[in-house]
């Protein structure tokens, strides 16, 4: 696993874990098996990585701060199912083969961290994710949606787990976290390949928060939204996940349902 080297000495927004028994209730809660690849980004002091390890996990520990790099080769020394990398979790290589994620991602690269990880074309299984607790609710509430709440819930289901008081910290962030959930869906709602294609749609929905009917075409939203259990008047923030998958996919060409694609529109909003 590879990346570029280091940009900076420290992530933005780390927060360390305080507690050894809650890092093992954590990865207890993933569901680790023996032998499973599981990424640790901003692995900081090892308190996760120890747990994954435990539990019999071939762990990278991804850690920017080349003293935390020091102190984990150190302790995970004749640890061969532990591979220590000095790198920017934002930057270096995912694995190819199949991988799940169990972290403590730096709040400040939070969602930047997300975008790579959801990414559908990431051979991601599974993730486990401590992130602020206002960015966890966010992208998992059923509503009002979100561009990327919906975009991940294409081929991820999203849940938060459960909340992470911010005494449980050192040093204590401002805001409370959560673990946010995501599990990859057995069939996606939306084919990997029209990522792109998908995300455009989005953004013409969730532009500038009009009425759906201001930027879609209205005979589409009439023929469809009933059946799809939505109001063809309502606005983006107001269909799920699976709604808006069904409606793309009610929109696309048919030349596009047979496996074709097209280039995505670019759009300077905001998710």
């Amino acid at each position: 696993m590879a990346g570029r080297a280091p940009s900076q000495a420290r992530p933005p927004g780390f927060h360390r874990l305080r507690s050894r028994a809650l890092a093992d209730d954590l990865v207890r809660d993933a569901r680790i098996a023996s032998g499973e690849l599981v990424l640790d980004l901003g692995a900081g002091d090892g308190a996760l990585t120890r747990a994954l390890g435990a539990v019999g996990a071939r762990v990278l520990a991804v850690e920017l701060d080349a003293s935390n790099v020091e102190t984990l080769r150190r302790r995970f020394a004749g640890r061969p199912l532990v591979e220590v990398v000095h790198g920017d979790a934002t930057r270096v290589a995912l694995p190819a083969e199949p991988f799940a994620v169990v972290s403590n991602l730096p709040f400040g690269v939070g969602t930047e961290l997300l975008r790579r990880l959801l990414d559908p074309r990431a051979p991601l299984t599974r993730l486990d994710a401590i992130v602020e607790w206002g960015l966890a609710a966010k992208r998992a509430a059923v509503w009002p949606s979100t561009l990327l709440g919906c975009l991940w819930g294409a081929w991820f289901e999203l849940s938060v787990a459960r909340r992470i008081p911010r005494a449980c910290f050192a040093p204590p962030p401002t805001v409370d976290a959560a673990v946010l959930r995501a599990t990859r869906r057995p069939a996606p709602l939306v084919p990997a390949a029209e990522a792109a294609v998908y995300e455009s749609f989005l953004r013409r929905g969730f532009d500038r928060d009009l009425p759906l009917e201001r930027v879609l075409p209205r005979g589409l939203l009439r023929a469809v939204g009933h059946e799809l259990g939505f109001d063809p008047r309502g606005h983006a923030r107001d269909l799920d996940a699976r709604q808006w998958a069904a409606l793309y996919a009610a929109a696309r060409p048919a030349s596009r349902r047979r496996g074709g694609s097209a280039p995505a529109r670019r759009s300077s909003s905001r998710p």
